[in-house]
């Protein structure tokens, strides 16, 4: 049987984040990126001969966190601040957001590898769901910019 792939390119947000692991590298510090991420679809052809459906986050039943894909999208990456859930920082974090200064979205880990990871397990089940098995995600691209990008491909 053949094969299909297509894929859809998500950003460009603006997202600050640290990965406070990341002793004796500047990635210690906040710092911020204009982010965005690539997916990529396998499966069978549809009736129109798609893949997938370019524009179909926006007709989408299924919800993300209980919000349409491309609002949660907007959520957790446009002008927000991503915080690991481990992170030590995490007080004076959530204080900053109760002050208005920031929009904080914990999240269990930082870094281009962690959030293409999460994209993934967020948005695989919905396509699985939405196209009832005949469509997955195999990978997800995660940029900083141009230059930065890390994969996560699911075994």
């Amino acid at each position: 049987m053949p094969k299909f792939q297509s894929t859809k390119v998500f950003g460009i947000f603006s997202t600050v984040f640290r990965q406070w692991r990341a002793e004796n590298t500047h990635c210690q510090y906040i710092h911020g990126y204009g982010v965005s991420f690539k997916l990529w679809f396998e499966g069978e052809l549809d009736e129109r001969q798609w893949v997938w459906d370019f524009g179909g986050f926006s007709r989408m039943q299924g919800r993300i966190d209980g919000m349409q894909p491309k609002t949660w999208m907007r959520y957790m990456f446009d002008h927000t601040f991503l915080v690991a859930q481990d992170d030590p920082q995490l007080p004076a974090f959530r204080e900053m957001e109760k002050q208005g200064l920031v929009q904080l979205r914990i999240v269990p880990a930082t870094g281009a590898e962690k959030f293409a990871e999460l994209i993934y397990r967020k948005i695989n089940p919905l396509i699985l769901e939405e196209t009832r098995g005949r469509v997955k995600v195999v990978r997800v691209e995660f940029r900083e910019h141009e230059l930065n990008s890390a994969i996560y491909e699911p075994e």
